[in-house]
């Protein structure tokens, strides 16, 4: 509710009330380079101060941490620093314009590294608490964004983009969340950042227990978001396509081969959240001597095996070896890689195992200098499955040229990489369903040792050789 109190310069008080929220980890991180003004500086202060009614707060409640930046990052104060309300306010009131730089990109960075550490206050991820980021800012940044705050995003931040004044919008859109309509806002200038109260009051007090009004039907859990809700899977578990079952894929058994685009086209940046998403696969994989083996190969203008299918037993040293793969930049040849994955990679001298499934994951941004069709239906007819995925500039036909049948189960594609996340949650899932399990396959092998030594040879050379068949076309 609005009330104005008469005074000489018209000032404007809110009145708020409190209202019912699910506890969250909020940080505020704001912009106080010196193109704001001191009397603006104190209308930002006064605006998060009026935002604190909506919160309960409390080490059980809502959390509240704070930053602000300009040439640097100051903390003022982290999620487990305050317990109270109005230890927060005081605290808010007592910041001082930093007045120097606009370094959003390095602000975002501590606040991924940093505010939402256990170490800081912020709650274990397994307790299912939304991570929120509002960030306030009057410029341009001096420093890049959209990388670091697709990391944060990706990594379960949640990012309300707050502009005021001469803001590109669109440097605003590459670091708050989508939808933009939600978590992107942009004012004229700082007398006008009240009005965003409102709009904030809506989402924040939306914020309820939604999961024990709906019926969610999630198989696991349920977790409460500030828009809405989500399924998730408990330890060990993918959630399914349909975004509410879960299936257990740590003992899925498989030679899994990733055949990566290194070309000029991706950049060295894109190539990072390239080596993320690999090393995002490998962790929903039962990595073992007896489970699943992973290779991985990197093609450009020529093709470079980084390291075979017998080289690494655990997860660990297969992600210490996507973290240092070197960015090659230059052509793509995908026909080439296609060609050295089937003839190379998947051969017994590299580790393939008989009788196992054979999977390869084949990332690519822009079109193939070479042809793809002849080396992909070689591989595919050789028993691997081909999973496809596209971004940016990529060919439709040719990924569907090298993916298996059926396209909707083989084939994915995002527009950007900021939208990786959601498909590489969706080909976990996939590759998850699609190959048979430790226990599946032991059921086989329990049929061998369990075969009488009186079952005639050439009966039991034709059995072996029809479950052979059955456990490669699987």
């Amino acid at each position: 509710m609005w009330s104005v109190h008469p005074s000489i310069s018209c000032k404007i008080t809110i009145h708020l009330s409190q209202c019912e929220t699910i506890p969250l980890d909020f940080v505020f991180v704001i912009d106080s380079s010196r193109s704001i003004r001191p009397n603006d500086y104190e209308k930002v202060k006064t605006f998060i101060i009026n935002l604190l009614q909506f919160f309960e707060v409390g080490s059980d409640a809502t959390q509240i941490g704070l930053l602000q930046y300009g040439s640097v990052v100051q903390p003022e104060f982290s999620l487990n620093t305050y317990t109270t309300k109005t230890e927060v306010e005081q605290a808010v009131r007592n910041m001082k314009h930093l007045a120097s730089g606009t370094m959003t990109g390095l602000a975002i960075q501590y606040t991924m590294e940093t505010a939402f550490t256990e170490e800081q206050g912020a709650r274990p991820k397994s307790l299912h608490i939304p991570r929120i980021a509002m960030i306030v800012t009057d410029g341009r940044p001096q420093d890049t964004v959209e990388e670091i705050a697709a990391e944060a995003r990706e990594a379960g931040i949640q990012i309300f983009a707050i502009g005021v004044g001469r803001v590109d919008m669109n440097t605003l859109k590459t670091i708050g969340s989508e939808p933009h309509s939600e978590h992107v806002h942009l004012v004229a200038n700082f007398s006008q950042i009240e009005t965003l109260i409102s709009v904030f009051q809506s989402k924040l007090c939306g914020a309820e227990d939604t999961c024990a009004v709906v019926d969610h039907g999630c198989q696991h859990i349920c977790a409460n978001l500030p828009d809405g809700y989500e399924c998730r899977c408990r330890p060990g578990y993918q959630l399914t396509i349909d975004n509410k079952t879960c299936n257990h894929c740590s003992d899925s058994i498989m030679d899994l081969v990733f055949v990566i685009d290194g070309s000029k086209s991706l950049g060295p940046a894109n190539f990072e959240l390239v080596k993320q998403f690999v090393n995002g696969i490998v962790d929903s994989l039962n990595i073992s001597r007896m489970g699943t083996h992973v290779g991985l190969l990197q093609y450009s203008t020529k093709v470079r095996t980084e390291f075979t299918l017998n080289q690494y037993s655990t997860a660990r040293d297969i992600k210490q070896a996507v973290t240092r793969m070197q960015y090659m930049g230059r052509g793509s040849m995908t026909g080439s890689a296609l060609r050295h994955m089937h003839e190379f990679s998947f051969s017994a001298k590299e580790g393939a195992r008989p009788n196992t499934p054979r999977v390869s994951i084949v990332f690519t941004d822009g079109r193939s200098q070479d042809d793809v069709s002849e080396w992909a239906t070689k591989a595919k007819n050789s028993g691997v499955t081909i999973y496809t995925l596209g971004v940016g500039k990529a060919i439709e036909q040719e990924l569907r040229e090298i993916a298996s049948e059926p396209d909707e189960k083989h084939l994915y594609y995002a527009e950007d990489f900021e939208k990786m996340g959601e498909i590489t949650k969706k080909l976990k899932s996939r590759i998850c369903t699609g190959t048979p399990h430790e226990a599946e396959m032991r059921s086989h092998l329990d049929f061998f040792s369990k075969i009488s030594l009186t079952y005639p040879l050439e009966a039991m050379s034709k059995r072996l050789e029809t479950l052979e068949n059955q456990l490669v076309h699987k």
